[in-house]
């Protein structure tokens, strides 16, 4: 049933090497009720603009990318917008890195594959939107 009223909608920035990864994210969270952008920075210099222009809820983000990394990304959107929180994708990372990640503001960090229902449900956890 619809109350008429519209649910809010939070923007997750998706940043991700791989245009058919972006592509992938894009679905499985408009799927989910989030909004969505999607964005390959071609420098670190770019992402703190980019955040405080584009003002997510959440920026998900791959680990490793050319030009960038995960690490890099935490660090500027932190800088630029410290209360949004920083979730990493990546096949692997090692506890050194997890812990820098952390320490830099990230506040999960997941490991690929994912499933589109089990990241909405951590992403939401995170924004305090429950399930």
């Amino acid at each position: 049933m619809d109350s008429g009223r519209a649910l809010p909608v939070s923007k997750i920035l998706v940043i991700d090497d791989s245009l058919l990864e972006r592509r992938v994210l894009r679905r499985y969270l408009e799927e989910g009720g989030f909004e969505v952008e999607d964005w390959l920075p071609l420098s670190a210099l770019e992402v703190a603009d980019h955040v405080t222009a584009s003002a997510p809820a959440l920026v998900l983000s791959d680990f490793q990318m050319p030009g960038v990394n995960g690490l890099t990304v935490a660090k500027m959107v932190q800088k630029a917008a410290p209360d949004t929180p920083v979730v990493i994708l990546s096949s692997f990372l090692d506890p050194d890195v997890e812990e820098k990640l952390r320490k830099f503001g990230t506040k999960r960090c997941i490991h690929k594959p994912v499933a589109g229902p089990a990241l909405v449900k951590i992403l939401r956890e995170l924004l305090g939107e429950g399930t």
